[in-house]
């Protein structure tokens, strides 16, 4: 029986990280160029303070009063729509992507499961019968499986995904005989896959990661390319010459030599994209996250948008 693991509070506390957080607080200080950086949750927090170190070093002046920008993500984009909220496009005004975090497929290292294609032919035929573990239900590894399952053809409604809290907790549930496969960040992942526990089968981005001996998905026969991605947001009543300013401040932050040093020590893929471009990119990625929820039996067809909690404008 597939596995329906998550808790409604706390995804519609990632949502309100999404659109809540993005309320106008401008002022002469919109007027003067600066900008106040934040994350929209803890899982943004070393995002959103490379993002405001970068800015600093690029001479980009940030201040508690100027014009918000918020750092949010995938996770926050599907949590709203699990609760039945507004997307990024409702409730913010897209500024510009930032990272991606690469994702993995890992099995144990005695697993009968010698590669992609073995693991691929056994979830077509037996869905059901394919232990899947990862984060929480509804989250980016989970989407993943669901995209994969999708890709093969298997019947993605019946897929066996048990979410956990964390890593760490999908990490032991693997090695302990709980799954058959997981999927993961692959920094999460990384030192077990070094250690010889688990083997990588396939990794989420569309060109191998250098260093590490392991096909795509795209190479393994699954049109996916999928990233856990992060990006800058602003208010959702932002005026355009507001907009265009800080679409000018993402552009200049995220070619700086600062930013990108930072992305390589903390192992992300900058992946910027900004203003209209990324507008029309977040929009593809919203009808994506929606099917794909859909398809794993977690939002109805169609259903009626709404705002929980006290989101007064509106991951």
């Amino acid at each position: 029986m597939r596995r329906r693991r998550f808790l409604a509070w706390t995804l519609g506390a990632a949502a309100c990280a999404a659109g809540c957080g993005t309320e106008h607080t401008g002022g002469p200080a919109d007027a003067a160029g600066r900008f106040s950086i934040v994350a929209g949750g803890r899982r943004w927090a070393r995002v959103g303070e490379a993002f405001a170190a970068a800015a600093r070093a690029s001479g980009v002046g940030t201040s508690s009063t100027g014009t918000r920008i918020t750092v949010t993500g995938l996770p926050a984009l599907a949590a709203s729509e699990l609760n039945n909220g507004q997307t990024l496009l409702d409730t913010s005004t897209p500024l510009s992507r930032l990272t991606g975090d690469v994702e993995v497929v890992v099995v144990p290292v005695n697993s009968r499961f010698k590669d992609f294609d073995d693991f691929g032919v056994h979830l077509r035929t037996d869905p059901s019968g394919t232990m899947l573990a990862g984060g929480p239900q509804g989250e980016p590894d989970h989407l993943l499986f669901g995209l994969i399952a999708k890709g093969l053809g298997a019947d993605t409604r019946q897929i066996d995904y048990t979410g956990y809290p964390g890593s760490r907790e999908a990490v032991s549930a693997l090695l302990g005989g709980k799954a058959a496969a997981a999927a993961g960040l692959l920094g999460d992942w990384r030192a077990a896959i070094d250690a010889g526990g688990v083997r990588a089968l396939a990794v989420s981005c569309a060109r191998r990661v250098p260093g590490l001996d392991v096909p795509t998905l795209l190479e393994s026969g699954v049109r996916v390319d999928f990233a856990d991605w992060a990006a800058a947001v602003g208010p959702d009543d932002m005026p355009e010459n507001s907009r265009e300013s800080a679409v000018r401040m993402c552009d200049e932050v995220t070619s700086s030599p600062s930013w990108r040093r930072a992305c390589r020590k903390a192992g992300w893929t900058s992946i910027p994209l900004s203003g209209d471009d990324f507008r029309l990119w977040l929009t593809s990625e919203v009808e994506r996250t929606q099917a794909v929820l859909r398809d794993l039996g977690l939002l109805a067809s169609t259903r009626a948008t709404t705002c929980w909690g006290s989101c007064g404008n509106g991951h």
